[in-house]
């Protein structure tokens, strides 16, 4: 799969309008007691503002008309109750409905997540993170407002409409005909706007996920930055995506700007020649003042719920692009993944065989890379396996494939005879323990970082799978031991200290198959020594796959893997390929020439 970096625009494939707005409102119908309740709320407020301009029309015409002052008095205190009605209903219908969205937003933003958890090393392999961290946090928070407008705007406003077009007909069709007349021309500006709206909207979403992208890779490689004080081209480069990103916005604006202007433009046309009308028509039997001003009230209640209903579309023009960014990953489906006939893989004891496997990153593709090519071998249970050779060569894929980070395309991966691709992830890789040199440690507490690896495992599993690594005697030292509580991705330990956490971490989840990949790299000769014999212990009893440059950490090994032009040159106990002087007797003399 291509890498999407910060520099390009995610491609993304549209799924329709209609089929995204659908998806979207779907979410409500777990809550459709409480919205229908909400709409209760609102056709009472809509009756309520419908009916206002016949009580206008009836206190000219009849009450004031008859100088009646008493009964002037009695519906003014009338229109005053209903009204209080509807601003209670209104203030109701806004508390519930922002419950409601709140509720639909966590529940996308978490069903968002939990699917990328299930997606495949390729999927974040070929995009920045920060662009995944867009779609999370700022695309879902966006929809907020679409989804309390559909309910809050979009059907009372529509029923309101319908109810003023019926009343102003019935009343007289000659100035609901007047009233309506500049309707073709609102209708023509808003299809040709909402036309270019949206391919603008998506732009702009574009060129916010790469400014993000951006900004997370700054951050989280700030070290490197400041180190060759890089700051001065990070910062030019940061400039010219933030001016490329309010350039799509000032075009986004622009465009959604002309909702607003089309419909006053045409609520002004049609105001005029109702005026215009009604005023020819006013005396004797045809339109009484009351009428007229009744009309004046209609008009304003009918181009008022269409601004709302252009605000809202233009909203949803605004927002559907977000809408499609988080369907276009929940719609990703994972490379890997269980089949149907799957079956759970029982308690393993560690046989390990490759039979002519061979793998390519990214196939089908112009990246493509060929790594490992109808590669063979078997472990026995309790082996330690190292796998040496130059960087690139396929060491890490032989791993990532037994652990099946990756399905291959020819040839099995049997593990005490079980095809991996045939027995379920979890029960796979709930035997597997996995280290690497990049050992993430969480924000939170010692103890909640190494029970990481076994979160059913007790206090005392916990401080004996540190004391194994030599992890205790330093995490004694800190200021609440076991219970201090980490900064993000370790801050402030060495990188030694947190691989020791890590090795704890692995320690406590008592696999059956250990792979450590790269796990002593950055340890101190010091403090390699005193983990070695926790390593030893780990090693114990299971099947071991250790991947190591530092070739003085491999000697206890059974047997070593070299690896390198797509399969396995050689392979034999340290002391073996000494003797036959071939690659790997190379690399360790290549190694070892300088030390004294």
């Amino acid at each position: 799969m291509a890498v999407n970096s910060y520099k390009e625009d995610e491609h993304l494939e549209g799924i329709g309008k209609k089929e995204t707005l659908k998806r979207l409102f779907s979410y409500m119908l777990q809550y459709r007691r409480k919205v229908a309740g909400v709409m209760a709320c609102m056709l009472l407020t809509v009756a309520i503002s419908l009916v206002n301009p016949l009580i206008i029309e009836e206190a000219i015409d009849v009450y004031i008309a008859n100088q009646d002052m008493h009964g002037l008095a009695k519906l003014a205190a009338a229109a005053v109750g209903i009204n209080v009605i509807f601003i209670l209903m209104v203030k109701v219908r806004m508390y519930v409905m922002a419950k409601i969205s709140n509720q639909i937003l966590l529940d996308i933003r978490q069903e968002l997540y939990e699917h990328i958890q299930t997606l495949s090393f390729s999927f974040f392999d070929s995009r920045p993170t920060g662009k995944i961290l867009a779609r999370i946090i700022g695309d879902v928070n966006s929809l907020k407002n679409v989804l309390v407008n559909a309910v809050t705007t979009l059907i009372p406003d529509f029923v309101t409409i319908c109810g003023v077009v019926v009343i102003m007909v019935v009343k007289d069709w000659r100035l609901a005909l007047a009233s309506l007349s500049s309707i073709p021309l609102m209708a023509a500006a808003i299809w040709f706007i909402q036309k270019y709206s949206h391919e603008s909207w998506q732009v702009f979403r574009k060129k916010g996920s790469n400014l993000n992208a951006y900004v997370h890779e700054g951050i989280a490689g700030m070290q490197v930055i400041q180190s060759f004080h890089a700051q001065q081209e990070t910062q030019g480069i940061f400039a010219g995506l933030v001016k490329e990103h309010e350039q799509a916005f000032i075009r986004c604006a622009r465009v959604a700007d002309l909702f607003g202007a089309s419909i006053d433009f045409c609520w002004g046309i049609g105001a005029m020649i109702l005026y215009w009308v009604g005023i020819q028509m006013i005396g004797g039997n045809a339109v009484s003042i009351g009428m007229l001003v009744a009309f004046g009230t209609y008009i304003n209640m009918f181009w008022n719920p269409v601004m709302n209903l252009s605000n809202f579309y233009n909203q949803v023009i605004t927002n559907l692009t977000a809408a499609e960014r988080i369907f276009e990953i929940l719609d990703t489906e994972p490379d890997i993944f269980d089949g149907a006939d799957v079956k759970e893989l029982p308690e393993l004891k560690g046989k390990v065989e490759f039979e002519n496997v061979s793998f390519t990153y990214d196939e089908g593709t112009p990246a493509e890379t060929k790594v490992l090519e109808d590669v063979s071998f078997q472990v026995q249970p309790g082996e330690t396996i190292a796998l040496v050779g130059p960087t690139g060569a396929g060491k890490t894929t032989v791993v990532n494939l037994i652990s099946r980070f990756y399905d291959i395309r020819k040839g099995r991966i049997l593990i005490d005879g079980y095809d991996v691709q045939k027995v379920s992830m979890e029960s796979l890789r709930r035997q597997m323990g996995v280290m690497t040199q990049e050992n993430f440690i969480f924000q939170g507490t010692v103890k909640d970082n190494i029970r990481y690896g076994n979160m059913d495992a007790s206090e005392d599993e916990i401080i004996a799978a540190a004391k194994a690594v030599n992890a205790h005697e330093f995490i004694m030292k800190m200021e609440q031991g076991y219970d201090t509580v980490l900064k993000e991705r370790g801050a402030g330990l060495s990188i030694g200290q947190r691989q020791l956490l890590a090795f704890a971490r692995t320690m406590v989840s008592m696999p059956k198959i250990l792979i450590l990949d790269e796990a002593t790299s950055s340890i101190d000769t010091h403090t390699e020594l005193l983990v070695q014999k926790g390593i030893e212990a780990l090693l114990s009893g299971r099947t071991s796959f250790v991947i190591a440059h530092r070739l003085s950490t491999i000697q206890r090994a059974d047997r070593i893997f070299v690896i390198d032009k797509g399969g396995i040159l050689e392979q034999g106990s340290p002391a073996e390929l000494m003797e036959k002087k071939g690659h790997y007797y190379s690399l360790y003399m290549a190694q070892f020439k300088n030390v004294s």
